[in-house]
């Protein structure tokens, strides 16, 4: 497979439309497991995994079923399978958020599952709650492939430079509300209280998130306020030269605005070699940010894994 096969293009213009209500629809799906599951850290307890097929839940377990959500992208399905052995289906096409909200919930009732979810998208400025939104509608299937097909790609680079950390490190996992891919290292050291202020996010949520220090990398289709897919990275809190350190490769570069440093996804994916493209983007941001807040990374940091060989200690 070329790399413009594994890597394909995805211009943030042509599918903008698609993007914003299949993050509508991923808030829909997160927010059943949240209204469900006790608490987990940094909220990793509502994220979604990158599947062979799509993006799913872990299981949820109630105390009457045992149950996953799945984002189908081969078969553009939204997959509700029990531990039971029972499914329904409802198909991914350009239909409004509202009419989806009520097909989602009508799948589950159908299955004997009862819950409840905060209507209102969180992390959206302009936040329409979803039995009312009719404005997002689009799906382009050829889209939301593409843009599956980079989530599989990155998943495998952030899986690699996860096996580098000795320390408290996050899953490479998927974060609904920002709808971002990420995977996070940790210094273990408290952090300052985050100040909150994220649109329709209780601002408990965001300080509990940003309760240490962290380094965080990941991927996002595009937005505002950058129209372009992009890898990123950041510090919180930021350390005193951070944000003036040399990073690789060459195309990436500190946004004022964002607070983090860019690698637009179009310079890894026409780069010779992607994977080692956005590795080096990894490697380089994470040791700007460990360096400039002085991380004991001694003993904070290891050789990346090999298949099949155990770590030496």
């Amino acid at each position: 497979m070329s790399n413009s096969d594994r890597w394909p293009e995805l211009p943030y213009a042509a599918w903008k439309d698609t993007c914003s209500t299949l993050h509508l629809w991923t808030q829909i799906v997160g927010k059943i497991r949240l209204a469900l599951m006790p608490w987990l850290n940094h909220s990793w307890h509502v994220t979604l995994r990158v599947t062979a097929r799509g993006l799913a839940t872990p299981l949820i377990s109630t105390p009457t079923h045992d149950f996953q959500i799945e984002l189908d992208f081969i078969d553009h399905a939204l997959w509700i399978r029990t531990a039971d052995g029972h499914t329904r289906q409802v198909m991914l096409r350009s239909v409004s958020v509202a009419e989806f909200y009520a097909d989602v919930m009508i799948a589950l009732n159908e299955l004997g599952i009862s819950v409840r979810i905060d209507e209102m998208p969180n992390e959206i400025a302009d936040a329409i709650p979803f039995s009312e939104d009719r404005v997002h509608a689009a799906y382009d299937a050829e889209y939301a492939i593409r843009f599956w097909r980079v989530l599989l790609r990155a998943h495998d680079v952030f899986t690699r430079f996860r096996t580098a950390f000795l320390g408290k490190a996050s899953p490479v996992q998927f974060f609904w509300g920002s709808f971002d891919l990420a995977v996070t290292r940790f210094s273990g050291r408290r952090a300052p209280p985050h100040p909150g202020g994220v649109p329709h996010l209780p601002d408990a949520v965001a300080r509990e998130a940003y309760s240490h220090e962290v380094s965080s990398a990941g991927f996002w289709p595009g937005g505002r306020p950058i129209e372009h897919a992009a890898f990123y990275s950041y510090a919180y809190p930021a350390p005193e030269g951070f944000a003036a350190a040399r990073v690789r490769p060459a195309q990436a570069f500190f946004s004022k605005e964002l607070g983090e440093f860019l690698l637009p996804y179009d310079a890894v994916r026409t780069a010779p070699d992607p994977d080692a493209a956005l590795m080096e983007f990894l490697q380089s941001t994470y040791e700007a940010a460990a360096d400039a807040a002085k991380w004991d990374r001694a003993n904070l940091e290891c050789a990346q894994g090999e298949i099949g060989k155990p770590r030496l200690v």
